[in-house]
């Protein structure tokens, strides 16, 4: 009898140009605004492998439409203070569902029920999950 055994391919170790590292800060600091405006499942997601249209994306909840509102507040005033600024801002007014588009790394803050219904960590599976 022969027993085949699966071996899981090696992840690559790429080293960050200095760019990508202050990319990567901006998006930890994204993702700390959200987690101290007491944003829940808040998570990072890198998409440079699998997409070229952005490299990242932070997906949280907030338990209201206000709450989401504050996130949105807190995480652009924060990112503002070293002079980056959102492409585009969507969802704002409703809450549901704010999208704040900084090109490079997009962060989307949903109300639970709106993040069970789009589920974009389950679109967006074969990206890798990345600890901040």
């Amino acid at each position: 009898m022969t027993t085949v055994v699966e071996e899981k391919p090696e992840r690559k170790i790429v080293e960050m140009t200095s760019e990508d590292q202050e990319i990567f800060e901006h998006v930890k600091l994204a993702a700390g605004c959200a987690e101290e405006k007491k944003a829940l499942d808040v998570i990072v997601l890198r998409l440079s492998a699998i997409t070229e249209f952005t490299d990242y994306f932070v997906i949280c909840s907030g338990s209201s439409t206000r709450q989401t509102q504050s996130i949105a507040d807190e995480i652009t005033d924060q990112l503002k203070k070293f002079k980056v600024r959102p492409m585009h801002t969507e969802g704002y007014n409703t809450g549901e569902w704010i999208l704040i588009d900084y090109g490079i790394f997009v962060v989307h803050i949903f109300t639970e029920k709106s993040r069970q219904f789009y589920d974009l960590e389950r679109l967006w599976r074969d990206a890798e999950r990345v600890e901040v």
